[in-house]
């Protein structure tokens, strides 16, 4: 079984715009593509770092001097970098997808296709999972989690659902929650919903948000001048949050400017919105949604 196929794999790379002897980091390191594809342009002096925090990745690591793989988050990258001596970087890739695999092992719970524990941790050190989020968040938290994460325009009304049948009984599998909200699922669309219900209890389980805020707030300080950031995201939350900080270098509210009116940005934007074409998506179906957007520092 495939591990993970590599979504917009040359675009990506391509947008880091590769010096042989350059320090690169792919932040969702998952089956190694983009890295492989990021070691193929580097030199003998290059040097790649990656970052997953799931275990499983650690099967892929890829055998070769110029490459470390850390086994963390990225939202800890400074420190871990730091930790290995390196202050500054030429490019970061990050690829915020969930990976094939993740989908594809019944066990973690990620898919709507196999009956399972309510997981769907990234990193089995987290100490939240999705069991936690349907038995014990109250049904406002629920309706927050399914609204924003999921875009789910009843998420009142299955929150207050799940509040109800978890009364009766945990929630313990995901055929469990299926059947708990068996009235949401009308054949025609069963499944579109169970996906966004899935995405956003996937989410707020790992703290995809967040972790992509903290992540974003430290390349500023880690990217050489010129250096380039290659991101691709799926959900329009994750996507707004990308492009917002590559125009303006925060989250909310106007870009600053100096005393001359001078817009003070660490990043330009570079090139437009890439999405994947209609062959790969034929290809890859998971490919669909993904979205890259490439800056460099200025």
């Amino acid at each position: 079984m495939e591990y993970h196929r590599s979504v917009l794999l040359q675009e990506t790379v391509d947008g880091l715009n590769i010096k042989e002897d350059g320090v690169y980091v792919d932040v969702t390191f998952g089956g190694g593509g983009h890295s492989k594809e990021i070691l193929n342009r580097l030199g003998a002096k290059g040097k790649l770092y990656g970052f997953d925090q799931d275990e499983d990745a650690k099967n892929n690591a890829i055998d070769d001097e110029r490459f470390v793989l850390i086994p963390q988050n990225f939202r800890h990258i400074k420190r871990f970098l730091k930790f290995y001596g390196v202050q500054s970087v030429d490019g970061i890739l990050g690829d915020f997808g969930v990976s094939s695999h993740q989908f594809d092992v019944p066990e973690r719970g990620f898919s709507t296709r196999f009956d399972a524990d309510l997981d769907m941790r990234m990193s089995k050190q987290n100490t939240l999972s999705a069991y936690d989020v349907v038995n014990t968040y109250d049904q406002g938290d629920l309706k927050r989690v399914f609204g924003l994460y999921g875009e789910l325009k009843n998420a009142g009304s299955i929150a207050a659902a799940l509040v109800e049948k978890r009364a009766e009984q945990p929630i313990k599998t995901t055929e469990n929650l299926k059947n708990s909200l068996r009235k949401f699922l009308p054949a025609y669309k069963e499944n579109k919903i169970l996906a966004q219900l899935y995405q956003a209890i996937r989410i707020e389980v790992n703290q995809e948000v967040e972790v992509l805020r903290e992540f974003l707030l430290q390349t500023p300080e880690l990217i050489k001048q010129k250096g380039r950031l290659s991101l691709i995201s799926y959900h329009s939350l994750e996507d707004r949050l990308v492009k917002r900080f590559i125009r303006s270098g925060k989250f909310e509210g106007e870009v600053e400017k100096d005393f001359y009116g001078n817009p003070q940005v660490p990043f330009k934007k570079v090139s437009g919105l890439i999405v994947p074409s209609k062959q790969e998506i034929e290809i890859n179906s998971r490919a669909r949604s993904a979205k890259l957007r490439i800056a460099e520092k200025l």
